[in-house]
């Protein structure tokens, strides 16, 4: 898709503050500093609608970006962020599953992990409770460029086995900084929308 129009229509920073939209939603999920924004920004050919930072911990709110008129990219709060306080930790958990369990608008899940790691602990849990509220997430190995090509399909397959992912396709490696994976990505938010819209 060709993204012409864009912008950052709604911040919540609690439940109470998810706008009631019409428009069908894309929601993006993973840890602090894995890299949502960055492919938020990649998939609209943006360099800084979605803000991007090094520091862990940069989105604390639920941030919903109109593209198009045509649908909503939903940036989740990044979790298994250490100096964010257990209590804000606790908060963006609740404000998270408000949205994740209360969505009719929610077409696709995109999950992102860091290619280059085994999925921890955090991810691991993540991904079960996604599970637990019957969601079947497209998942994104970010950070691609990081390791050898040679390397990807490997990485892929570490991806696989941790998540307990068993279709390998459903699995995207990803990068920002040359823009692969891209369309592969933009394939499958256009199958959802076709399928359920």
């Amino acid at each position: 898709m060709i993204v012409n129009t864009v912008s950052l229509e709604t911040v919540a920073g609690m439940a109470s503050q998810i706008p009631d939209t019409k428009l069908p939603e894309v929601a993006f999920v993973g840890k602090s500093n894995v890299g949502k924004s960055s492919l938020i920004n990649t998939l609209v050919g943006r360099k800084a609608l979605a803000r991007t930072s090094s520091a862990p911990g940069k989105t604390r709110t639920i941030n919903f970006y109109n593209v198009e008129d045509l649908l909503y990219f939903v940036d989740l709060p990044g979790y298994g962020y250490a100096k964010a306080s257990k209590q804000e930790q606790e908060r963006w958990g609740k404000v998270i599953e408000s949205y994740l369990t209360r969505r009719s608008q929610l077409k696709l899940l995109l999950f992102l992990v860091d290619i280059r790691h085994e999925p921890g602990a955090n991810d691991r849990q993540m991904m079960e409770w996604i599970r637990y509220y019957q969601f079947d997430p497209i998942i994104i190995g970010t950070k691609s460029d990081k390791i050898k090509r040679s390397q990807i399909q490997r990485q892929v397959a570490v991806l696989a086995k941790s998540l307990g992912v068993e279709d390998r396709s459903r699995i995207i490696p990803f990068s920002a900084l040359d823009k692969s994976g891209r369309d592969a990505v933009w394939d499958q938010i256009e199958a959802a929308l076709r399928v359920q819209g």
